[in-house]
């Protein structure tokens, strides 16, 4: 498969037993359906991102395939980081992020992203 934003190739990788796909040109990250997810629960499961997310021209791309379909992916923001904007597929479900970015999602929440998150939970009274 080709990397969906800079078309290096995505060279398999595997962390306890989860593969998920690297481009070996820009390090960005594809995870089919439910690979991400899997990650996130893993202990030390971001050392397989050595990105920065510092790539801002990549980020502003307007225009992103699925390296699966080849349909358009759908630009979405994760509500705990919304500072890490991910591209994300109709038709499979697979997800992509930049380099930097699956590890700027496994970062402890900070104070306040717990206290909005508590906050959206609440009634209203």
């Amino acid at each position: 498969m080709q990397c969906p934003k800079c078309q290096g190739v995505l060279e398999p990788v595997t962390f306890q037993g989860t593969e998920i796909d690297r481009c070996s040109t820009c390090n960005g990250i594809w995870c089919d359906t439910g690979e991400r997810e899997t990650l996130d629960d893993v202990a030390g499961s971001e050392t397989i991102d050595p990105g920065t997310n510092q790539d801002l021209e990549r980020d502003g791309k307007a225009r992103v395939l699925c390296p699966r379909d080849k349909v358009q992916m759908v630009r979405m923001v994760d509500p705990a980081r919304p500072a890490v904007w991910l591209e994300s597929c109709p038709v499979c479900h697979g997800v992509f992020l930049d380099a930097g970015e699956f590890r700027a999602l496994k970062q402890d929440v900070s104070f306040w992203e717990r206290l909005v998150r508590q906050t959206r939970h609440r009634p209203l009274t």
